[in-house]
């Protein structure tokens, strides 16, 4: 980077992994197969990508700052396995003519991702049409917690991740471990879609929206209010699914919202 007189953009979240231990962490927790085919958002400079394309059949990286996509032209030169686009991955379409259509029956997504992309780009891979069998990410230690938090302490993102999918924290990453430095530590997650049949999404996060709309307030209060219905038709709705119309929000678990909504008076 010094090279090209490049710095780190604040406004595209750049903190460059540079911790070996933690590249080594992300690599085993992918366990990537020769037949299979890697998307990787935010490669950077290709740290990760290196490795990633020595392991698959193919690594397709994804990146938005077209500079550092000269660099990936130049460290990866010899890698005739990977492909990289220079894009924003909230907008790419997520087949042809960006992606073969044969990439995408085997596929996994591993990534250090920005911050600020985390939520956008899980939902969009976990609603997509064909998610991926696995996703492997560095973010924001906090939102990792949030992500994988397990009854009392949910939350609508935890909600929203766990009816999709499996997650779970693979390990934690200091601050050190990148450059320049963000302000908080980070840590590696995996995210495994579930091939489940789901209630539909619309009325599902209609009425997770309403419970959680005052995560102090009761439930009863939360749903009656936030889904227009009489309390004590809320209260017989919650009791005949087994919930104490006094509990929180963040007691439920993803099975409970869902027996919720199959059981809508």
């Amino acid at each position: 980077m010094n090279k090209i007189n490049l710095i780190p953009s604040k406004r595209l979240g750049q903190n460059f992994l540079v911790n070996k231990n933690a590249l080594r962490t992300i690599i085993e927790a992918a366990d990537i197969k020769p037949d299979e085919v890697v998307l990787e958002i935010g490669p950077g400079t290709g740290i990760l990508t290196l490795e990633l394309a020595k392991k698959a059949k193919r690594v397709i990286a994804v990146e938005k700052d077209a500079k550092m996509c000269e660099i990936l032209e130049k460290t990866l030169k010899e890698y005739p396995n990977v492909q990289i686009i220079n894009d924003d991955i909230r907008f790419l379409e997520i087949g042809p003519p960006n992606i073969r259509r044969s990439d995408l029956s085997k596929y996994k997504i591993v990534a250090n991702i920005p911050y600020y992309l985390t939520s956008p780009i899980i939902r969009k891979f976990l609603e997509a049409a064909n998610p991926p069998k696995e996703m492997i990410l560095m973010v924001q230690k906090e939102v990792a917690q949030r992500i994988c938090a397990k009854p009392p302490k949910m939350s609508i993102l935890a909600v929203s991740v766990q009816f999709y999918a499996e997650a779970k924290i693979v390990d934690y990453v200091s601050r050190k471990s990148f450059w320049p430095s963000p302000k908080v530590d980070s840590a590696i997650i995996k995210i495994i879609p579930i091939k489940k049949t789901r209630p539909g999404l619309d009325q599902f996060f209609k009425v997770v929206k309403a419970g959680f709309s005052h995560p102090r307030k009761q439930l009863i209060n939360n749903l009656s209010t936030g889904l227009s219905l009489p309390r004590p038709q809320a209260q017989i709705w919650l009791q005949e699914n087994k919930i104490q119309p006094s509990q929180r929000a963040e007691t439920l678990t993803v099975a409970d919202w869902i027996k919720l909504v199959k059981s809508m008076l």
